[in-house]
């Protein structure tokens, strides 16, 4: 998978991804930015949401149950010192329609222990290599 992000200027980002969305990122004003986007931490907690929401309309589709309605709350506390990671995160469900809580429940442990690519990927060791004008560092950052 991949993605290209621009630099516009003080601290915003245009980002396009490799299925051609376009995507805004910026800093509030205090960091220098003009609060033009959401912040990158902002989208990461959506992306948490839209990954394990996909899951669970998924898991559920397939016990051929009805959902009518769907919203979550997601809610991230940050460390105080940089890197200021993610130190939790919470998600409250609010699911309608004809929907065992049992079924639900194994639903979100599905997506939560199983097949949520974003949330294990905030658990995992990620190795990250960079290369700054063509040359790549062959050590992970």
């Amino acid at each position: 998978m991949q993605a290209t992000v621009t630099w516009n200027q003080k601290m915003g980002f245009s980002g396009e991804t490799e299925s051609g969305h376009h995507l805004a990122m910026d800093a509030a004003p205090d960091n220098g930015g003009d609060n033009q986007a959401p912040r990158p931490t902002e989208l990461l907690l959506h992306a948490v949401a839209g990954c394990t929401g996909i899951d669970i309309v998924s898991i559920l589709e397939k016990m051929r149950l009805t959902l009518t309605s769907f919203e979550m709350d997601i809610e991230g506390e940050r460390a105080d010192d940089h890197p200021r990671r993610f130190t939790t995160i919470s998600i409250h469900y609010r699911l309608e329609g004809d929907l065992p809580d049992d079924k639900v429940r194994r639903a979100i442990a599905l997506s939560k222990d199983k097949y949520c690519s974003v949330s294990q990927s905030l658990n995992a060791e990620i190795e990250v290599y960079y290369s700054i004008n063509g040359v790549r560092n062959e050590e992970p950052i």
